[in-house]
């Protein structure tokens, strides 16, 4: 998946690949926009080692994983607006075609699990710090939202949460061998 679409991007748009590699901190959702591609078109053209992506069936499974975590910042990027909520992102349910967040305050709702078509695990510099996250990818490609790891008080990444996210990452993906 990631080759061929990573080939489709170099021959129709120029080198995606080598634009990513020079800039991996840029924001994934603009450049989709400049270069006419999806943000899963972006986050394949990471550089080797920064993504692993996985099937969007594991969605209700991640997702009442990272609920575990603790404080995570969740973020929903649109055109129009970037929403972000830190705090612990509640358990959910299947119930009438949603996944719902089973909380009735702070972060709650109604999300298409089935509309999710791949998980990315994404760890990248970003702002001159680490970062990870995980990109739930609708089935054109663009980006649901993203659960980033939480920090520490130091503005590093809580490493209790960092083994999680690679313990999802390892149960849902396979390294990207480009």
């Amino acid at each position: 998946m990631a080759t061929a679409a990573a080939s489709v991007v170099t021959s129709e748009t120029g080198d995606l690949r080598a634009f990513m590699a020079a800039n991996p901190a840029a924001v994934i959702e603009e450049v989709a926009k400049q270069w006419s591609v999806s943000p899963l078109a972006v986050i394949e053209a990471l550089p080797d080692g920064m993504v692993r992506l996985g099937p969007g069936d594991g969605f209700v499974a991640a997702m009442n994983d990272i609920a575990a975590w603790g404080e995570v910042t969740l973020i929903v990027h649109t055109e129009d607006a970037i929403f972000e909520f830190t705090g612990q992102v509640p358990r959910g349910e299947v119930s009438r075609g949603y996944f719902n967040l089973m909380q009735p305050k702070g972060l709650h709702g109604h999300l298409r699990h089935d509309n999710c078509g791949a998980m990315a695990f994404v760890e990248r510099p970003f702002m001159g710090k680490a970062s990870a996250f995980v990109a739930f990818l609708n089935r054109d490609g663009g980006i649901m939202f993203k659960v980033f790891v939480g920090r520490d008080a130091n503005r590093e990444l809580r490493g209790d949460q960092l083994a999680r996210f690679h313990a999802l990452a390892e149960q849902f993906s396979e390294a990207r061998n480009a």
